[in-house]
């Protein structure tokens, strides 16, 4: 389903601030920048995964739909980092979740590989969305981009956060990522929506730089 901005009921974001067209302009160039940026230092390193990716024989990319602005559908990237059946499996996993809501977590997930979990805690399976980035599905800042089966579980209050763009990294993902409830993140995402900036969007990818040199410190990620 796709939507309009008219249909979402605004609650706690102060009117939805409508934001200037060079804030646009300047957040598309800075996202190209980036994303090209990203993809020329990415591309050693996920040569290197994709060799030990292939020795769990599963294909190294994982590609899936998600939901972007407005419920508009895209197909992300990421490197795989789950056994090659792990859809399958995660019905048999459902009763193990560890997150409420619209998130489907599990800290020692079976499915998950060995260089998967290595890619995991630091982040790195998501360097090919700087694909994304660059073809203008995804920004470099913003909420992370749900399921359609996660979208069909919100409310009014909670749909908000597909009113931007989705991001590699947002407040949510430098806040404690996994550690997090849902509840928590949809208030750090739309957070963002209602305070977002340049400024904002520099401090929190320079953050996001910091957390993946740190060893996976801190992420929260799993």
């Amino acid at each position: 389903m796709r939507y309009e901005e008219s249909d979402f009921q605004v609650k706690n974001l102060n009117g939805y601030p409508k934001k200037s067209f060079f804030y646009y302009v300047g957040k598309r160039i800075f996202d190209v920048l980036g994303s090209l940026i990203g993809l020329t230092f990415s591309a050693i390193p996920i040569a290197i995964f994709a060799m030990l990716i292939k020795k769990d024989r599963g294909t190294v990319f994982f590609a899936q739909i998600r939901i972007g602005k407005l419920g508009k559908p895209f197909i992300m990237y990421k490197l795989r980092s789950m056994v090659p059946n792990a859809d399958q499996k995660k019905n048999e996993l459902i009763d193990k979740n560890e997150k409420h809501g619209g998130i489907f977590k599990i800290k020692k997930d079976p499915r998950v590989t060995k260089i998967g979990h290595f890619l995991r805690e630091h982040s790195l399976d998501e360097l090919p969305q700087f694909w994304n980035v660059l073809k203008g599905d995804m920004s470099l800042v913003g909420p992370r981009p749900p399921l359609h089966s996660e979208v069909e579980k919100y409310n009014d209050y909670q749909i908000q956060r597909l009113l931007v763009k989705p991001g590699m990294s947002g407040l949510w993902q430098i806040s404690g990522r996994s550690n997090l409830d849902f509840e928590d993140m949809i208030d750090l995402d739309l957070k963002y929506i209602d305070e977002r900036s340049t400024i904002k969007d520099i401090k929190i990818c320079l953050k996001t730089i910091r957390l993946v040199f740190n060893h996976g410190k801190n992420t929260g990620a799993y």
